[in-house]
């Protein structure tokens, strides 16, 4: 069956929205069950040190504590380490003989109220004698730097990559040489993290949790449990975003189902808003070494870029992102060698983790900061120089230098469509007008060509859909929604394919009790997974629909149709329809059925796409920066993205809506920081800057469509597309706005004082 009209291209409003708007949706804290008790973590407030002890004497007198443990009360397992590193990098749920950074976990108190358990939690009082700590990558790697983990015997824990020798660049007229740094940046949901453990007589748990992955959580609590899995049934609710930041399992995910069942009552965690930039997981924090090899005719010949990576106090995900890097480092070009390497440090921090992007922002901004660097030695223009050296269309499928092969694509096709929507050459004129006028406020037109690879990691997701006697279609999803569009996207599938109104579709996700398998919400792949999978599992329930009609109307299968009221019946033949409820009727009864025909209109299906999808596309961004202050405003923001076949373009374009906010918030506002000896200066919105309304430009939206072969949508990635073009376009932007004063780079965030000061201490300034 082919995709048709009916289900591509449909702008419908969101389902979901109506619940939201009026204030009915139900997120993880609206839910209140009888006798719940409240968590409440104590944090370290000291970056490094031996714990000598914990007393709890005065939290546990006070008003409504019912409990408080530490280490030496609950054995909770530990939070794994990846695999190949030293095992003694694990995390405990709760710290054990040391502290390795501000916030991390040293008792929790469970209370009556949230109230008293944060009171009493003020009285836990920590033996800490302070050791020397370290925050910044200098630091960590000098010879005398105090040793996080006396057993690996240095702060780098692990290196990888390649190595391809002194030959690299043979072919090269000349290197262009950079050193970048992608800083750390904090996820900031509006919702944080948090759990609900309700503990049943029989030794079984329901549990409502804030996160990406409901199996994962399952698998946690019931190993914390010492329970099989299936005692234990994981809901997500309502969600208010994640990026990446609710993959993780936090420490009192797992201390919420101990104290369950220790107090035999609910337990309620939810991180507070004064927490959440030292407890939850960061991202991005890598220093990258960077070489372009290029002729003079501003051909790229080989690329080399040696990473050093932040993973923060404890190893997690972040120990795969200088690996994600490598796979993305082609990016959209043609570069006939990569060599990319790296070191994993440890620092007295919060864990690097997945953020929105995870890896291929990384690796597309070092990219187009050294072709813009590049294009600038050589004395050609930004867009020219991509225009040498992109991949054609007829490349594809593209296998690059580093093992990825690349799906389909036509990187010119988005390039010269937001040059032409940005009316790029008027810009450059403006631009040449100013400079030569020496006017204060200066032009900057930046240019980000990106390609992101999305399903990158188990490409397999479950669906089923069912058709009710009532005519009550249902889809289940194993995929999980934090605020996207899910249901208003799997809903317009099946109503497309069965002719009925995508709002008369029930859509089930993020419940272990009413789905067998799945995979949840992350690297931009619920539509091309979960969707394909939905698909599938809607064109077996209409083949077993014309299946009975044919043996109904004695008719061939072959001349069965579902016609457009969503009716079943003999094609030509409108009155030979059924409906789907009386289609359903029929199939439940066993007697009424061929005879090799189970019961029952429905069908599950697990979708294989076998290979990650490659979307990609290009953003434009104009600004003007104040050379007195060095103030950034970002007037327009071009952007070009190819995502495949668009299932419903307005909540694409709500997707790029929100990843150039974030792409914005990187470029020139947020950044975790830390001082010398690894304290926080930025543990709140006060220091912690994100883009507020009146930063964001008017954004201007296209779309190329490639699709992909991979699946039977043609459908690829876009949740994360946005954030990974918009970044570098921003801060090329404001490079090249000064760039005539002899500033050749700035670190993100691009604030007004590094601006001002890159002009002062430019040649030109």
């Amino acid at each position: 069956m082919s995709v048709g009209g009916s289900i591509l291209g449909n702008d419908v409003k969101r389902v979901e929205d109506p619940r939201f708007i009026t204030g009915r949706g139900r997120y993880l804290d609206d839910i209140v069950v009888d006798g719940m008790l409240h968590l409440v973590s104590v944090r370290s407030v000291v970056p490094h040190g031996v714990l000598n002890g914990v007393d709890t004497s005065m939290a546990e007198s006070m008003p409504g504590v019912v409990a408080v443990f530490t280490a030496a009360d609950i054995d909770a397992p530990l939070i794994r380490t990846p695999r190949g590193l030293d095992p003694s990098t694990s995390r405990p749920r709760l710290a054990t003989d040391r502290v390795r950074f501000v916030g991390e976990v040293i008792a929790v108190v469970v209370a009556e109220t949230a109230v008293q358990a944060a009171d009493a939690a003020a009285m836990v009082w920590p033996d800490i004698d302070p050791l020397p700590a370290v925050a910044h990558m200098d630091a960590a790697l000098a010879d005398d730097a105090p040793i996080l983990y006396p057993d690996v015997g240095s702060n780098i824990v692990a290196t990888g990559g390649d190595e391809h020798g002194p030959d690299l660049f043979a072919d090269a007229d000349r290197i262009v040489r950079r050193r970048f740094y992608n800083q750390r940046v904090a996820a900031v949901p509006l919702e944080g993290s948090g759990i609900l453990v309700e503990p049943h007589g029989d030794d079984t748990y329901t549990v409502h949790a804030g996160t990406q992955l409901v199996w994962t959580q399952r698998a946690n609590v019931a190993r914390a449990l010492g329970v099989d899995r299936e005692a234990v049934r994981v809901i997500q609710p309502d969600a208010g975003g994640g990026f990446g930041a609710k993959f993780y399992s936090y420490p009192e995910h797992v201390l919420a189902a101990l104290a369950a069942r220790h107090t035999g009552r609910p337990v309620k965690w939810v991180e507070r808003r004064s927490e959440n930039l030292l407890g939850m997981t960061q991202g991005r924090a890598m220093y990258q070494d960077v070489e372009l090899g290029v002729r003079n005719d501003g051909t790229i010949t080989a690329l080399r870029a040696r990473i050093d990576a932040h993973l923060g106090a404890y190893p997690s995900f972040g120990n795969e992102l200088p690996g994600w890097v490598r796979w993305m480092a082609s990016g959209t070009y043609r570069i006939p060698q990569i060599e990319v390497s790296w070191r994993n440090v440890v620092t007295n921090t919060m864990a690097i983790h997945a953020y929105r992007g995870a890896g291929r922002p990384e690796a597309t901004a070092m990219l187009e900061r050294i072709v813009d660097c590049a294009a600038a030695e050589l004395d050609i223009d930004p867009a020219e120089f991509r225009r040498r050296n992109l991949l054609q269309p007829d490349d594809f499928p593209y296998a690059t230098p580093t093992g990825v092969t690349y799906d389909t694509g036509d990187y010119p096709g988005a390039l010269e469509r937001a040059l032409e929507l940005a009316g790029y050459d008027r810009l450059r004129e403006e631009q040449l007008q100013r400079r030569t006028a020496r006017d204060r406020v200066q032009l900057g037109i930046g240019i980000s060509s990106y390609v992101e690879i999305t399903a990158p990691e188990g490409a397999l997701e479950f669906a089923g859909v069912e058709v009710g006697t009532d005519g009550i279609v249902t889809a289940r999803v194993g995929v999980a929604s934090l605020g996207q569009g899910h249901e208003t996207s799997f809903a317009q599938i099946v109503g497309g394919l069965l002719n009925i109104p995508y709002t008369d579709v029930r859509v089930v996700m993020q419940d272990t009790a009413q789905l067998p398998r799945g995979a949840g919400n992350g690297g931009s792949r619920s539509l091309q997974l979960g969707g394909s999978a939905v698909y599938r599992a809607g064109e077996a329930v209409i083949d077993k629909a014309r299946s009975i009609v044919a043996f109904v109307r004695e008719a061939g299968v072959e001349d069965v149709v579902v016609f457009p009221n969503g009716t079943v019946g003999v094609a030509g033949v409108p009155d030979s329809g059924l409906t789907w409820a009386e289609i359903a009727t029929i199939a439940d009864d066993p007697d009424e059925l061929p005879f090799d025909m189970a019961p029952g209109l429905a069908a599950e299906t697990t979708f294989d796409q076998g290979a990650a999808t490659f979307p990609f596309g290009c953003h434009v961004s104009v600004v003007e920066v104040d050379t007195v202050t060095g103030d950034v405003t970002v007037l327009r923001h071009i952007a070009v993205d190819d995502a495949g076949n668009i299932l419903n373009p307005r909540m694409l374009d709500g997707q790029v809506h929100g990843g150039i906010a974030q792409g914005l918030g990187q470029a020139l506002f947020e950044e975790v920081q830390h001082d010398a000896d690894a304290n926080p200066l930025s543990a709140s919105l006060v220091s912690y800057l994100v883009p507020l309304a009146p930063n964001m430009p008017s954004f201007e939206l296209a779309h190329t469509v490639t699709p992909t072969p991979l699946n039977p949508l043609g459908v690829k990635g876009i949740g994360e597309a946005a954030t990974i073009g918009s970044t570098p376009a921003i801060q090329n932007a404001v490079i090249d706005a000064v760039r005539h004063v002899g500033v050749d780079h700035i670190d993100m965030p691009l604030t007004p004082h590094r601006v001002w000061s890159a002009i002062r201490g430019a040649s030109g300034g």
